[in-house]
């Protein structure tokens, strides 16, 4: 568990750092789609390199029975690197990240609650839903002052 929590922290920590590095990068090749074209190609070499040296290149051949859905999150990962590499520059990485936070809470309880795309069912209770709403009015507190 604690390997888990420290991997997602670290993920969590990278995220706004991405957010001003393309954001900066967009702004330095004059286009957010550009560099989010660069920060594709550096991230498929990285998990193809990742993937060679783990040895996981023979869970390839599963690909073709793959549901054609599952391949939606390439996009939603694209939504995410285009829109923050744009809006971060003209609305502030902190801003934009506090949104990214906020929506991230709302879907991830919605998934939970109802066990979307075979995740644990974890019904949103009053306390949980109490929680929610803490770390939302904490978010906003952090982004106000």
């Amino acid at each position: 568990m604690t390997t888990y929590a420290l991997t997602m922290l670290l993920a969590g920590i990278g995220i706004p750092i991405l957010a001003a590095l393309n954001a900066a990068l967009g702004q330095q090749l004059g286009h957010p789609v550009a560099a989010s074209v660069i920060l594709f190609t550096v991230a498929l070499s990285c998990a193809i390199v990742v993937l060679l040296l783990t040895r996981s290149a023979g869970a390839l051949s599963s690909l073709p029975g793959t549901p054609k859905h599952l391949f939606l999150g390439g996009c939603l990962v694209a939504f995410y690197v285009l829109s923050i590499t744009y809006v971060a520059p003209h609305f502030g990485v902190g801003n934009a990240v506090f949104f990214v936070l906020l929506g991230q809470m709302i879907s991830a309880a919605a998934i939970d609650h109802f066990g979307l795309f075979g995740a644990q069912v974890s019904p949103i209770t009053l306390n949980r839903a109490g929680g929610i709403a803490l770390m939302a009015t904490g978010l906003f507190v952090i982004q106000k002052t």
